[in-house]
């Protein structure tokens, strides 16, 4: 991010895709008194309701962007290209959809016939069951890449079992860990859904130890810590893999990452994930999608197009703390992926801000400003 003396002092230059949000953020200190005479922010705020909706709506615009999808332009306009269109569509839907339905179909059938005789059959060889669970879930996964056509390009070394480490990524959708988990059988932790993804968290996926949380239970972080703590410390656990953005971002952003992954006293190995959009906008929004309208989307598609980026492990510096870790880790994978920080907390996704605290950015938004302005 530019810091504010770097700025250009052309107003026009201002890029609101990249905004300075450092300067929306109160900086912990309180604000200093103006001299006697001059004229104050706050003043100019109460006289000016013009200058106080425009810091509202960058504040806001710069949130809210994160989690929208971004609609493809649309290239079907004229007598040449509506009928290629609509050759297109009928290629889709009447040829490749049905093509990858069975396709996910034969895995379905190939996984279960062999993980329940797996599951049930080899419960006195925890480590021969282990192993052949693992597998499964793998090709399961890989069956689903499959069905969407996924063309997935892994850059760097595939993760290995190993005590204190811990992978983290960046989220766009719960597709992410499909993606991942056709490589390495991670074991995630992942918010607690319903229907017959909560089905499948619930049987398939705790066999590779994956953790489950209640975003509504405050109860389930203290066990949730624990469990993580547990977990890393074990030889045979699976590796475990944390999106600590805790939402899905629309991969042109990332939010803020929770520090609950960087104070587990062990190496942080960071992941970057980036989806081309060329023919699909990869990005869940869970609000307004279910995630089998979002896997139908990824199958009536041409192809999934991304790439995963295995990055360099990380440890805490001396003196560092678990914010600024994180931070530092959320750096590489912005950086590696292409993607702009935003210091939002992606929760207020779930619970938006209330009229004081939108005030309260609003007021340091519009004070930053009239420092740049007195500083030219």
């Amino acid at each position: 991010m530019s810091s504010p003396g770097k700025l250009k002092s052309s107003s026009s230059e201002l890029d609101l895709d990249r905004p300075n949000i450092e300067d929306y953020l109160p900086s912990g200190a309180s604000i200093q008194q103006e001299p006697h005479g001059k004229l104050r922010l706050r003043d100019l705020l109460d006289i000016s309701p013009t200058l106080t909706e425009a810091a509202g709506a960058i504040i806001d615009d710069s949130f809210t962007r994160c989690f929208k999808s971004n609609p493809p332009e649309p290239w079907n306009w004229n007598v040449y290209l509506f009928p290629l269109w609509c050759f297109g569509v009928v290629v889709r839907y009447f040829i490749l959809f049905p093509a990858r339905v069975l396709v996910l179909t034969i895995g379905w059938i190939i996984f279960l016939s062999s993980f329940i005789p797996v599951h049930f059959l080899l419960k006195g060889h925890d480590k021969l069951r282990k192993n052949l669970e693992r597998c499964l879930v793998e090709l399961i996964c890989s069956f689903f890449v499959a069905s969407w056509t996924g063309v997935v390009k892994y850059h760097g070394p595939r993760p290995s079992m190993r005590p204190k480490q811990v992978f983290v990524a960046n989220h766009t959708s719960m597709i992410d860990f499909i993606i991942l988990e056709q490589m390495t059988a991670f074991a995630v932790i992942m918010q607690k859904h319903p229907g017959w993804v909560g089905l499948l968290q619930s049987t398939i996926l705790e066999s590779v130890g994956c953790i489950w949380f209640n975003r509504s239970e405050a109860k389930d972080r203290e066990i949730v810590t624990k469990k993580l703590r547990d977990h890393v410390l074990g030889v045979d656990n699976n590796p475990l893999l944390i999106f600590p953005e805790g939402t899905c971002v629309n991969n042109h952003y990332t939010v803020m990452f929770k520090k609950g992954a960087f104070e587990l006293g062990c190496s942080v190995c960071p992941v970057a994930i980036k989806y081309n959009k060329i023919f699909v906008d990869a990005f869940w929004n869970s609000k307004k999608q279910s995630f089998t309208m979002h896997l139908l989307q990824l199958m009536t598609s041409w192809a999934v197009v991304c790439d995963v980026w295995y990055l360099e492990p990380q440890n805490i510096r001396p003196g560092e703390s678990p914010i600024e870790f994180a931070e530092r880790v959320r750096d590489i994978i912005s950086t590696r992926a292409g993607l702009k920080k935003v210091p939002w907390d992606g929760y207020l996704k779930y619970s938006r801000p209330s009229p004081k605290h939108r005030e309260r950015k609003q007021q340091s938004f519009a004070e930053s400003m009239l420092r740049r302005l007195e500083e030219k």
